[in-house]
């Protein structure tokens, strides 16, 4: 049985609050916030005017046909002045959301240290916490720092290091600040959690397993969903895994996060009900996210879920928008994003062994930002979400074993 309550991961855990930013820290990161809102709503509106009004057409006027894909549209976007522009700001704004957590996160940084140790080797723990020091680190996040987060997901710098984690926790709120998703009540998570239960009300999961859980952001909602499920979660970064585990005992909740690769856990066959993950395999190769999804359908439970939420692939947006959404890809280190939106997504699952009768994609809406009978038809079929955007929606999809 859980400890979670309701909300949990809206919530500030103790841990949490064991680093706080000063006046000028916080005014600054509420800055970056906004900032990163203009850039990705009012400029990128703009910029989407600036490609219907001037450079599609000059496009069209070259070739005789508008632009047929991303990378049409990329190579005409690339001259422009004002695609110039809002990249730059963009890259910088993606910085800034690093750096501005950075001080407060360098000054209490051994307070944090010492609670997630304290954490990890309590007499008596909700979770639990195991970690691999034989534990290879994907080269592809050795070679550069995924998102631009500084020394990226893993590395260490003393013994029992959580610096990276409290950078991905704090850094992402000022991310998302300018949006508010879970202050309405959305968020990843929840609304996947509330569309499997709306889906099918009679689905009780009892055990699940987040893969490339971070600091368990993307993992804890789904017990305020499905209470009584036995959470688990695994990554390959230490750092993370500490400060997730500190994070859930400060907050009641019992998760058993492990240092693992996806693509071969340890978990016997037919472990889990749920297996999910959130903005996570694009940051691989289309090999990689083959055998993760071998290694999903292995130790699902018959009947149970592969679910992953991700960016809407080629075949869901239309040549402007693919180009748009590419831009981490060329931009934010992540080298592989273009390449896993253009996979035929059906074809990976049933080529890992799921029956194609049982694969699903859908757009579901941010839980909360609807109403819940919007809600509940979309999950039925019987309704469309709002286009993908800014949070407005989430494209996922998976299969049932």
């Amino acid at each position: 049985m859980s400890h979670v309550s309701e909300g949990l991961e809206g919530k500030n855990s103790r841990f949490d609050t064991l680093t706080a930013p000063t006046a000028d820290e916080r005014a600054r990161q509420q800055f970056v916030s906004q900032l990163r809102k203009h850039i990705m709503v009012d400029m990128a509106a703009t910029m989407r005017g600036v490609y219907t009004r001037e450079v599609g057409p000059q496009v069209k006027k070259a070739k005789g046909r508008e632009a047929r894909n991303a990378l049409e549209v990329r190579k005409a976007m690339l001259p422009n002045p004002y695609f110039r522009a809002w990249s730059a700001l963009r890259y910088t704004a993606q910085e800034l959301t690093w750096s501005s957590v950075l001080p407060q996160i360098e000054r209490d940084l051994p307070k944090l240290v010492e609670a997630a140790r304290a954490s990890a080797t309590a007499k008596r723990q909700l979770g639990s916490l195991r970690l691999d020091p034989a534990m290879q680190v994907p080269p592809v996040m050795l070679r550069q720092d995924i998102h631009l987060m500084p020394g990226g997901f893993h590395s260490e710098f003393q013994p029992d290091d959580v610096a990276a984690g409290a950078v991905y926790h704090h850094g992402t709120a000022v991310f998302a600040g300018g949006f508010t998703l879970r202050a309405r009540g959305g968020g990843v998570a929840k609304s996947i959690a509330e569309y499997l239960k709306a889906r099918d009300p009679d689905f009780k999961p009892k055990r699940l397993l987040d893969l490339g859980c971070t600091v368990g952001a993307n993992l804890l909602p789904y017990l305020e969903v499905f209470p009584d499920c036995e959470a688990y979660g695994i990554d390959v970064c230490a750092p993370l895994l500490r400060y997730a585990h500190a994070r859930a005992e400060s907050l009641g909740a019992r998760v058993h996060y492990s240092q693992q690769n996806a693509e071969a856990t340890d978990f016997p066959d037919n472990s889990f009900d749920i297996v999910c993950s959130s903005f996570f395999l694009h940051e691989f190769s289309a090999a990689v996210t083959r055998r993760v999804f071998k290694e999903a359908l292995r130790i699902l439970k018959p009947g149970g879920i592969m679910v992953h939420m991700e960016l809407p692939p080629d075949s869901q947006t239309d040549p402007y928008y693919s180009f748009y959404l590419n831009w981490d890809s060329y931009y934010n280190n992540e080298p592989y994003y273009a390449a896993y939106r253009a996979l035929d997504l059906r074809k990976e699952v049933v080529g890992a062994g799921f029956k194609a009768a049982k694969f699903f994609e859908i757009r579901i809406p941010n839980f909360g930002t609807v109403s819940a009978e919007d809600f509940s038809a979309v999950a039925r079929g019987e309704k469309e979400a709002p286009a993908h955007g800014n949070g407005a929606s989430w494209y996922l999809f998976g299969a049932r074993k």
